[in-house]
């Protein structure tokens, strides 16, 4: 959460960059009210991952499928469920029946106050094509949930860069299924 004190140094289409009265200096979103995730599963047991080039960091990386709630005009209050729903069909083309809020944290609280809210999305039925909107250029993964860690792992040692709530999604999910297995709960 921002303080009232702190100065906004420049405000851009998407991020706004501002600074505390200690010199502390962060972004915040300029169009969203917050980030969702999906850790969506088929059937088969295959997560569905993909795939898009970043300019930050200069190279594709391989994510949940993600996206902002809040993003679209005359829908800035739209609940993170209904950006979920959204994000997934956009991004891969699937809807789900089964929706389970797995847990709302902090990107990078030392660089932003965004949020981010992971889903976990069953029962999935493919309704489009998938790949983004607005020339985002997504590549779907379909990667069986017992392969995920040495798949990813395989995708860092060409060169992609993989983000790490994958991991986090899937261990939530565990711990949601309430196992005690110390493997995934497949």
């Amino acid at each position: 959460m921002t303080e009232s004190g702190d100065t906004e140094v420049h405000r851009g289409k998407f991020l706004t960059y501002k600074t505390t009265e200690r010199g502390w200096e962060y972004v915040t979103r300029t169009n969203a009210k917050a980030c969702v995730a999906i850790l969506a599963i088929t059937d088969d047991k295959r997560v569905i991952l993909t795939e898009q080039y970043r300019p930050p960091v200069n190279c594709s990386v391989i994510e949940l499928p993600a996206g902002l709630a809040g993003d679209i005009p005359l829908q800035e209050e739209e609940p993170l469920v209904t950006a979920a729903r959204r994000e997934l069909k956009e991004e891969t083309g699937y809807e789900a029946k089964n929706w389970t809020t797995l847990m709302e944290g902090t990107s990078s609280a030392g660089l932003t106050d965004e949020m981010n809210t992971i889903f976990y999305a069953t029962g999935l039925t493919k309704m489009t094509e998938g790949g983004g909107v607005g020339g985002e250029n997504i590549k779907v993964h379909y990667v069986h949930q017992s392969d995920v860690v040495k798949w990813c792992r395989d995708r860092q040692a060409e060169g992609k860069k993989v983000d790490f709530k994958i991991f986090a999604a899937l261990h939530l999910a565990k711990s949601a299924s309430g196992s005690t297995e110390s493997r995934l709960w497949y």
